[in-house]
């Protein structure tokens, strides 16, 4: 009660805010892993540069009153995962390099079985972890490291609810099966996603780098994913359509309950220039928040959510931490009721 919300936040504290995680409404599960990034690394050191950014927030909303009285916290890094993340990207840069110099056939199969395993092993603690704290009555969402981290936090949900849809911000479809050898690739965490039954529909919003796996993928998914690419949404909006009624189509595609899944690449790469594959075009911050209001007012429900692909930069990780600060709020917002 005595926390001045006008003042200087907590270092080492979410957003600076006092609290602890069995006070927080929402907590953030930090994973460090980047195992199978195939261009920039550095983003298993996102989730405590995000940490260390976001006390310099100040925590006035301009649409939700009284955002700094929700208790959010982070989870602390495992360093064990940090040790295990750093051993095992070794292994996975040594099987890449092979694999763009066309070779690696033969020493790949033990590289990326071990790797998988490992990855596996990742999903099951993260789910574990994620299960623990949803039984305790908080929302719950995942910083990256890459876009695999989250599987395990959706595996938790796909238990917890019966039908839900995912709301992909991505520059990538994510829609690979097994790239690379790897199982649990960056570049296939939609596609095994769509293996949970209680993933009803993934609306991907400014997709623009995809293979024709993908786009073929798209196809034959009876439904399950509706894609608005970015060329497509830039033309409508060259054309005199406005984002308000973008905005609206896309959340028209999504059911009640939701999930976002955020991979900071569907931003325009000079808001994020340390992500692991940065892709030209993209979307401006004011964009996205503007989505997510929207996204609030139309009634859905945010069951959880993933930021992912953030580096490790200063500006990087300031962009990361206001972008999760929206996340947080719009989150937590979507579940009280309306007056």
């Amino acid at each position: 009660m005595s926390f001045d919300h006008n003042g200087t936040g907590i270092k080492g504290k979410l957003f600076g805010l006092p609290g602890t995680v069995e006070d927080a409404s929402l907590v953030v599960i930090p994973v460090p892993w980047e195992v199978t990034v195939t261009y920039q690394e550095g983003t298993a050191g996102a989730p405590e540069a995000i940490l260390q950014a976001s006390h310099q927030i100040d925590l006035y909303h301009h649409h939700l009153a009284e955002a700094w009285k929700i208790p959010v916290a982070m989870l602390p890094v495992a360093d064990t995962l940090v040790t295990e993340n750093n051993s095992l990207r070794k292994l996975a840069r040594t099987h890449i390099q092979a694999l763009e110099a066309g070779q690696g056939a033969e020493t790949g199969t033990v590289i990326t079985a071990k790797i998988n395993e490992a990855c596996e092993n990742l999903n099951i603690y993260i789910k574990s972890q994620a299960q623990a704290l949803l039984q305790a009555g908080k929302h719950v969402a995942i910083v990256g490291g890459d876009h695999s981290t989250p599987l395990g936090l959706l595996r938790a949900l796909a238990e917890k609810h019966d039908r839900f849809g995912i709301l992909q911000i991505d520059a990538h479809a994510d829609l690979r099966k097994a790239y690379e050898g790897f199982t649990y690739s960056h570049g296939s965490i939609m596609f095994n996603a769509l293996k949970l039954p209680a993933v009803a529909r993934i609306v991907q919003v400014g997709i623009r780098d995809y293979c024709e796996e993908e786009a073929r993928m798209m196809q034959r998914a009876s439904g399950r994913v509706k894609t608005f690419f970015d060329p497509d949404i830039k033309a409508q909006l060259v054309e005199g359509t406005t984002w308000k009624s973008i905005c609206e189509k896309i959340i028209q595609e999504l059911p009640p309950l939701v999930y976002i899944s955020f991979d900071i690449d569907g931003l325009k790469p000079y808001l994020c220039p340390h992500t692991g594959t940065p892709v030209p075009g993209g979307f401006e911050f004011e964009e996205i928040t503007y989505l997510l209001h929207i996204l609030l007012k139309s009634g859905r429900k945010i069951i959880g959510f993933d930021l992912c692909e953030v580096g490790a930069d200063a500006w990087d990780a300031n962009m990361g931490a206001r972008i999760l600060w929206e996340l947080c709020q719009h989150t937590v917002a979507s579940h009280k009721e309306k007056g």
